[in-house]
């Protein structure tokens, strides 16, 4: 599956040179699955966390998107409790933005942006979103708790 050309290029940008607060890898002994961590954008109710997630190229990437998720539980209004995304460019036209110019790399930014910036109008997870438009305070509290819980350096160190 890494065989193309151009996933070659983009895995090896991934993996030698990955943007900040990001860290990419291949699943050990898988053909068509990458595991990602990134850190939680600063000034977020995700700052200081490191989430995991995990990233399946279909046979046909890139026209068709990498299926994300989630592996590290996150309180986001966009992010299920399964870790499923809702975002735009990981779902195919018409109901989702995906070009087969994004990379993986693009793909990954555009996680780490909804993470800093949560769209309460498309949710995933409609209670969390109200809550985000109507106690936001109340939002960022349970945000960091539960990145306190499961995506702290200290946590991650036990596993």
């Amino acid at each position: 599956m890494f065989n193309t050309p151009r996933l070659k290029k983009e895995l090896n940008q991934l993996i030698c040179k990955p943007p900040d607060g990001m860290e990419v890898n291949i699943k050990e002994g898988s053909t068509s699955i990458l595991e990602a961590q990134l850190k939680g954008p600063p000034d977020s109710p995700y700052e200081n966390g490191i989430f995991k997630l995990q990233l399946e190229l279909p046979p046909r990437y890139p026209f068709e998107p990498p299926r994300v998720t989630f592996k590290t539980p996150i309180y986001h209004p966009n992010i299920d409790s399964s870790g499923r995304i809702c975002l735009d460019i990981l779902k195919m036209p018409p109901t989702g933005a995906w070009k087969p110019l994004i990379t993986l790399e693009g793909v990954l930014v555009a996680i780490c942006n909804l993470m800093n910036c949560p769209n309460p109008n498309d949710p995933l997870v409609p209670d969390i979103a109200k809550e985000f438009k109507t106690d936001k305070e109340l939002y960022e509290s349970k945000a960091r708790n539960i990145t306190k819980i499961h995506a702290t350096t200290s946590k991650l160190n036990k596993e």
